[in-house]
C-alpha cells in the first residue's frame, strides 16, 4: 500500500491516478510495490543484481509498460538495472521516471541503468520524467543511464523531462543503430537555485540509411549550471542532427558542446546550438496584454519547453 505522498509522486512522474492497465512494475523505496504482466509482456526480477527484465513478444501492438520509481525515505540510495527486450515488429509505449520526496537531512539518490534491445522493425516510444520535492535539506540526486541498441528498421522516440526539484543529475545516453534504424530524442530540463545538470549523448550511426535527431530544450535559472554534450558519429551512409536551445535567467550558466564525427563519405551531419536570455520585446508584448513581468516570463518558458 502506498501513502498519499507516494501516490502524489506517482501522478507527477507517470501521470497515474490509479493502478495502470496493462503491464507495470512499481518500485517504492527500494522494494517492489506492485507488478502486473500480460500475455505479450513479461516482467522478471533479476537474480544477480537489482532490477528487472521486460520482455515484449514479437508483433505486440497497442500495449504499454509503466515502470515508475518512488523514493520517499531520506538517505536512501537506490540503483536498478532494467533491460528491455522488444521483439521484432512490436509497437509499444514504455513510461518510466523517478520521483524523490526528501524531507530529511540526508541525500536521496536513484541511479537507473536502462538497456534497450529493439528488434527488427520494432517501434518504441519511451517517456521518462524526473521530479524532486520536499522541504528537507537533504539533496535529491538522479543519474539515469540509457543504452540503446536498434536493429534493422527499428525506431525509438525518447521523451525525457526534468523540470523541478532535482539538485544534481548526470544523464548519459548511448546508442547504436543498424541499417534503416531511427532514433529521436527530445529532452527538456529546467534548473534553479544551485542545481547542476549534465547531459551526455553519444550516438553511433552504423547502418546504411540510419538516422538520429537529438533535440534539447533547457532553462537555467538563479545560479544553476548546465552542461550539454552531444556527439553523433556517422559511420555509414546516414543522417544525423543535434540541436541545443537554452534560455538563461538570473545568473544561470549553460555550456553546450554539440559534436559531429563523419567516418563515411555519405554521412550527412548537422549541429545547432543557441543560448540566450528572453528577448525584451517578447516580455513587452505580453505585458501590454496585462501580464506582469513574472507572468510573461512563465508564459514564454512554458511555450519554449513544450
Amino acid at each position: 500500500m502506498m501513502d498519499a505522498i507516494q501516490k502524489s509522486m506517482l501522478e507527477k512522474i507517470a501521470d497515474l491516478h490509479e493502478v495502470p492497465e496493462g503491464a507495470y512494475n512499481i518500485r517504492s523505496n527500494g522494494a517492489l510495490a506492485g507488478r502486473n504482466t500480460t500475455a505479450n509482456i513479461d516482467i522478471v526480477t533479476k537474480q544477480d543484481k537489482p532490477g528487472i527484465d521486460i520482455i515484449i513478444k514479437p508483433g505486440t501492438k497497442n500495449e504499454s509498460v509503466h515502470i515508475p520509481v518512488i523514493l520517499s525515505e531520506s538517505g536512501l540510495n537506490d540503483c536498478v538495472y532494467n533491460d528491455f527486450y522488444i521483439g521484432e515488429g512490436a509497437d509499444v509505449v514504455i513510461v518510466a521516471g523517478c520521483g524523490i520526496h526528501n524531507c530529511g537531512t540526508d541525500t536521496s539518490e536513484h541511479d537507473g541503468i536502462h538497456t534497450f534491445f529493439i528488434g527488427k522493425n520494432a517501434k518504441v516510444k519511451y517517456i521518462e520524467k524526473h521530479y524532486g520535492e520536499g522541504d528537507g535539506t537533504g539533496e535529491k540526486i538522479l543519474n539515469p543511464t540509457t543504452i540503446v541498441h536498434i536493429d534493422e528498421g527499428g525506431y525509438m522516440e525518447m521523451e525525457t523531462t526534468q523540470i523541478k526539484g532535482v539538485d544534481s543529475t548526470i544523464r548519459d545516453t548511448q546508442a547504436d543503430l543498424k541499417d534503416g534504424a531511427s532514433l529521436v530524442i527530445k529532452e527538456k530540463i529546467m534548473t534553479h537555485g544551485n542545481q547542476t545538470a549534465e547531459t551526455n549523448f553519444v550516438v553511433n550511426l552504423d547502418g546504411v540509411d540510419s538516422s538520429a535527431n537529438v533535440i534539447s530544450r533547457s532553462v537555467a535559472k538563479d545560479s544553476s549550471k548546465q552542461v550539454f554534450n552531444s556527439k553523433i558519429c556517422g559511420n555509414n551512409k546516414c543522417y544525423g542532427h543535434t540541436e541545443c536551445d537554452a534560455i538563461l535567467m538570473d545568473n544561470g550558466h549553460v555550456n553546450a558542446v554539440p559534436s559531429l564525427e563523419a567516418n563515411d563519405l555519405d554521412a550527412s551531419l548537422i549541429h545547432e546550438a543557441a543560448i540566450g536570455k528572453i528577448a525584451g520585446e517578447q516580455l513587452i508584448k505580453l505585458m501590454t496584454l496585462g501580464l506582469t513581468e513574472h507572468e510573461a516570463e512563465e508564459q514564454i518558458i512554458n511555450g519554449f519547453m513544450k
